[in-house]
């Protein structure tokens, strides 16, 4: 039988190594640091922070390439700092996690531009580094332009996509679960043996996109297999997600959207017989919260004088495959079939009360956002969390930078107190790894209800 739901919030603060993530522009307030995404100082200060509100973690989005379908080209993308530049987030986990103790770092890296041999290393010693506080989300790109900075002629088409991920996690699984038999590595100083080469076993995989032969090149990490995230929310992401994921994260304007998301995933990790309660479901949301509903208002008008209205139709064209430059602002968004984000087409087209026009997308709105937008006091954001939670079946948030640092301090300092005083949020962290504070019952490894278990020597 599934356990029940659990009601303590799931919350990490939602991130990316660039100058504006999901709101363009905002790097020009006054108050804002953004524009220093790329000092380590930066990163290591928002680390203390959120572990001092004992968040569950940092998560770091990512995009490989630029986003050039607006008007056909990067210059509004540039312009504003949209997602570009951009850093490559697994460099900054080394410096915010030797400044913390207990808060998880989840890094978002294309499969689809790396190959399964280098990446198990490279996220092994993430894990070894992080002392098992380290999470992947995979995801398998979206931009044409960083296909062809690959020397690609395109992308693959959607579907092909998860085909693809489908044989780059076989091969991975091999390199991270049985290549290295428990105990191989013994450091034993007086016989002078490291690790046992018996026990360590070389992968020979051979698939219809990669191909895998030798041993992996890193010791087994704390939890072998870093905790999965994912973030495709369409039918074939779904599908993906029920068999691979632990913890997905989704967009929806409405609580009804959203439910509809929840309930395919947990559908689809029960026919891969899994736990549906084994995936977590966190929602994007954008918090402006303040000592009082009328100053957080004022935050949200203030905010909004230095949205970028090209950087963010920048955004929403890359993120639809669909040129927005070619609409007037008061154009209904239409659908269309493409190659993109076929969640975020659905969702601003069809999941919304009625149709959005393009101006719409450009405000701190459910529909500008595609997620909620939880404006108010503490106590109004923290009623208008549990009223999500209640309709959605959601564990928790992904909660969208606005200004920094003061956005990550007002969740910490202001809202954080009030979750917790109601018992919605933890008042202090779990041990272990990120998979044993995320899922208590469990241990550190991959379940043995996880496809990825049954490679484990």
């Amino acid at each position: 039988m599934s356990r029940q739901p659990r009601r303590e919030l799931r919350l990490n603060s939602f991130q990316m190594a660039a100058p504006s993530h999901n709101w363009a522009g905002l790097w020009k307030h006054p108050r804002d640091n953004q524009a220093q995404y790329h000092q380590l100082r930066y990163w290591a200060d928002m680390a203390r922070t959120a572990e001092r509100g004992l968040l569950d973690g940092i998560f770091i989005a990512d995009v490989f390439g630029i986003y050039d379908v607006y008007a056909g080209n990067a210059d509004a993308a540039l312009a504003a700092g949209a997602q570009s530049p951009q850093l490559d987030p697994t460099m900054l986990i080394s410096a915010m996690a030797l400044v913390t103790e207990h808060i998880g770092f989840g890094v978002t890296s294309s499969l689809s531009n790396d190959h399964p041999f280098s990446f198990a290393r490279r996220f092994s010693t993430l894990d070894h580094l992080t002392h098992g506080r380290l999470g992947w989300n995979i995801v398998t790109g979206y931009l044409e332009s960083g296909a062809r900075g690959l020397g690609r002629d395109s992308l693959r088409d959607h579907d092909e996509r998860y085909d693809v991920a489908e044989d780059f996690m076989a091969a991975i699984y091999q390199l991270w679960e049985g290549s290295w038999e428990a105990g191989a590595a013994v450091r034993d100083k007086d016989s002078g043996v490291f690790s046992h080469p018996e026990r360590v076993h070389a992968v020979a995989h051979d698939g219809p996109y990669y191909r895998v032969h030798g041993r992996a090149l890193a010791e087994p990490s704390p939890q072998r297999t870093p905790l999965l995230y994912q973030a495709g929310s369409s039918a074939r992401g779904q599908q993906f997600a029920g068999r691979h994921a632990e913890a997905c994260f989704i967009n929806g304007p409405t609580p009804a959207a959203a439910a509809k998301s929840v309930k395919a995933l947990r559908d689809s990790a029960r026919d891969a017989g899994r736990d549906p309660y084994d995936l977590l479901a966190l929602l994007g949301a954008t918090v402006i919260v303040a000592p009082t509903n009328a100053e957080a208002q004022d935050l949200r008008d203030e905010y909004r004088r230095y949205l970028d209205s090209a950087g963010q139709l920048a955004l929403v064209s890359g993120w639809t495959g669909m040129d927005l430059s070619r609409l007037g602002l008061d154009d209904v968004l239409p659908f269309a079939k493409t190659n993109a984000i076929q969640s975020t087409v659905e969702h601003l087209t069809r999941n919304t009360p009625q149709p959005p026009k393009v101006r719409d997308l450009l405000d701190f709105s459910p529909v500008g956002a595609r997620a909620p937008v939880f404006i108010g006091s503490p106590a109004d954001v923290a009623d208008q969390m549990a009223h999500w939670v209640a309709e959605s079946d959601i564990d928790g948030f992904n909660l969208v930078r606005t200004v920094m640092p003061e956005s990550l301090d007002a969740i910490v300092d202001l809202l954080i107190p009030e979750l917790q005083n109601r018992g919605m949020f933890k008042t202090r962290y779990a041990e272990g790894s990120l998979r044993e504070k995320l899922f208590p019952a469990g241990g550190q490894l991959l379940p043995a209800s996880h496809p990825g278990a049954a490679y484990r020597r």
